[in-house]
Formats: structure tokens, C-alpha cells, sequence
């Protein structure tokens, strides 16, 4: 249970990175941000598969065809929406929309895997969940007075549209991804990982392609196909794609095989409470009163998630 725990807290503090990211070059298009980071993380895969054949010659045929259903959604739709949303609303805003995240996938969790794993009691539930959807709105109430009259509302409520499309991917597949690792306990989280690292590179080429065209079409000057700022833009891409996306999925990886799907709802609130401290530290600022309130909510609420039990799965033998 504790190693489970520091593996969602190390994931959580690497994947609070990719609020930042869209920050630092925010002439380049979310699309196109989201194809390099996935390009990336398949490059960095090729290596690592080859020193890990072994492990990966075992994968059957559907598993493949999984690995690569979670990298299409979880990966490059998923940070596609993000990476558009932060730029349209600013990374609190984002970074606590995608904090809805504790809260919806213990929901989800609860519906769709309790019968097999336990489920948590809605009873003791309900009251984490409630804590944290409160914090959730206390920094959302907070960047908007912070943003005051300058708010461009068409612009921020179609970052609000895509960043809950981000929240929906991002439900599906971590508790999709859990349900796979833990019914195949054989296989190694890094080899999973990279895994989908691999089927993610033709994809991530494909969509780097496709997004070239468009910004050709419509952006002419931009100095395809690495942008203006080609050495900030491929470091970063290279870091997200370590950090965030083997590194950060292979510990979470770990954490989906040692605890029930239904505790890692809260446990992804450590990606929110990670995005805004490094959004706060880029700002080189502290967070406001109300922000403050909201992150110890989180906090709290995640706390009181982590002491429930699930209850023991019922058997037809056992009534």
C-alpha cells in the first residue's frame, strides 16, 4: 500500500510538469505540442525495447492492440485537449479542471470496477469527494478574480470545453490501464510502458505530420517544422517525453498493481497539487489566499479518501 502511494506521488510530481510546458512556448499550437512530446516518448522507447525484447515478445496480439487504444486516447488526444486548454484559460484554471479528476474516476471506479475489487462505501465516500470538489472551486473562483475584466470569455469557456474533453480521456484511461496491469500481474509496469511508448511513435509521426500541414496552411512564417524556437521546443518535448510520459507512466504503472483501481481516483489528485506548485514556482510567486484554501482542501480530501476500506467483493459461495 505505502509503495503503491510513493509511486502515484512520484508520478504525480513528474506529470504536474506538462502544466507548465505549454507556458514556455505559447506561440506553438497545443496540436503540435502534444505530437512532439508523443514523438518524443517513442524515440525514447526504441532503446529501451530493445534491451526489453525479451518481456515484450510475450505481449499477445490483443495486448498490442490495447497498448495502443490507451496511447491514442490517453496520450496524444488526451494532451492535445490540455495543451490547448492551458493556453486558452492559464494552467490554475486547468490544472483544477483536471483536478475534477479524483472525483470523477472514484465515481467511475466505484460503478464500473467495484463488484470486482470492492467497493468503497458511498457513505464515507461521498464526504472526500465533496472536500475536494470545494477546493476545486476555491482556485477556480481565485484565478478568475485574478484574471478580472481582461477575461476573454469566448476564448475561456472553449479552454473550459476542451480541458473537461481532457478530463474524459483521462478517466478512461488510467482505470483501463489499472484493470489491464492488475489482470496481468506477469507483466513488468516498465515493459508496459514501454510498450505503448512504441505503439504511440507512428502514431505521434502521423498527427506531427498532419499538424505541420495545418499550421502551414494557416500560419505561414512559422518555421516548420520545429517552430521559432526550435532548441526550447525540442528540449521540452525530450523532457515531457522522458519524465512525463515513460518515467511518469511506468511509476504509475506501479502504483495500478499494487492498489485497487478505486483508490487511484484520489491518489491522481497528487498531479493536480504537482501542476500548481510548478505553475506557482514558474510565476515565482505564492498562491493566494483563496488558492491556498483550495490546495489544503485537496489535500485533506485525499486524505480521507486513502483511510476508507474498500468492502470485501461478495462471492455467491459466501451468501
Amino acid at each position: 500500500m505505502l509503495a503503491g502511494i510513493l509511486f502515484a506521488l512520484a508520478a504525480g510530481l513528474m506529470w504536474g510538469l506538462i502544466f507548465v510546458g505549454p507556458l514556455l512556448v505559447p506561440d506553438y499550437p497545443g496540436t503540435l505540442q502534444s505530437a512532439g512530446r508523443y514523438v518524443a516518448f517513442g524515440l525514447i522507447a526504441l532503446p529501451l525495447a530493445w534491451l526489453d525484447r525479451r518481456r515484450l515478445r510475450q505481449l499477445a496480439r490483443k495486448d498490442w492492440v490495447e497498448a495502443l487504444k490507451l496511447s491514442l486516447v490517453g496520450n496524444l488526444m488526451y494532451y492535445a485537449f490540455l495543451a490547448s486548454a492551458i493556453q486558452r484559460t492559464g494552467a490554475p484554471v486547468s490544472t483544477m479542471i483536471i483536478g475534477t479528476l479524483p472525483v470523477v474516476m472514484s465515481v467511475t471506479a466505484n460503478l464500473c470496477y467495484g463488484h470486482l475489487e470492492g467497493r468503497l462505501p458511498w457513505r464515507r465516500l461521498t464526504p472526500a469527494l465533496l472536500i475536494i470538489s470545494l477546493g476545486l472551486v476555491c482556485v477556480n473562483a481565485a484565478e478568475l478574480q485574478a484574471q478580472g475584466a481582461a477575461l476573454d470569455w469566448p476564448r475561456y469557456l472553449t479552454g473550459l470545453l476542451l480541458a473537461v474533453l481532457a478530463v474524459g480521456c483521462w478517466t478512461w484511461y488510467p482505470l483501463r490501464n489499472a484493470r489491464w496491469l492488475r489482470s496481468h500481474p506477469q507483466h513488468k509496469p516498465g515493459s508496459w510502458a514501454t510498450a505503448q511508448g512504441l505503439v504511440t511513435l507512428p502514431l505521434a509521426l502521423v498527427f506531427y505530420l498532419l499538424v505541420c500541414g495545418q499550421i502551414h496552411w494557416q500560419q505561414l512564417g512559422f518555421g516548420l517544422p520545429f517552430g521559432p524556437q526550435p532548441e526550447v521546443f525540442l528540449l521540452l518535448m525530450l523532457a515531457i517525453g522522458l519524465f512525463c510520459s515513460w518515467l511518469g507512466t511506468l511509476c504509475w504503472n506501479a502504483a495500478s498493481q499494487r492498489l485497487p483501481t478505486v483508490i487511484m481516483g484520489p491518489l491522481i489528485v497528487f498531479e493536480t497539487l504537482s501542476g500548481l506548485f510548478w505553475t506557482f514556482l514558474w510565476r515565482q510567486s505564492w498562491p493566494p489566499m483563496l488558492t491556498a484554501v483550495g490546495i489544503c482542501c485537496l489535500i485533506m480530501g485525499v486524505i480521507a479518501a486513502m483511510r476508507i476500506k474498500p468492502q470485501p467483493v461478495v462471492t455467491s459461495l459466501e451468501i
